[in-house]
């Protein structure tokens, strides 16, 4: 499992979102990994999903942010 925030986030998303994050300069995708990392910590929905099944609540912690942008 990669220990690189952006690496973990990019692994997080389907391949068609990976591959146009993965475009973007690496500044853009810190600034995604960063919000990423917050949503996983702050929302409390994704401890219980975390608990079931780890991959599933990075997945979505990483539709959330892509759906809002870099925050």
């Amino acid at each position: 499992m990669p220990t690189d925030p952006v690496e973990r986030f990019l692994a997080a998303l389907d391949p068609h979102h990976r591959e146009a994050v993965g475009a973007q300069p690496r500044e853009a995708q810190e600034r995604l990994a960063a919000a990423w990392e917050r949503e996983l910590e702050a929302d409390d929905e994704l401890d219980t999903l975390d608990e079931l099944s780890p991959p599933a609540a990075e997945a979505e912690a990483a539709r959330r942010v892509l759906e809002r942008g870099a925050d």
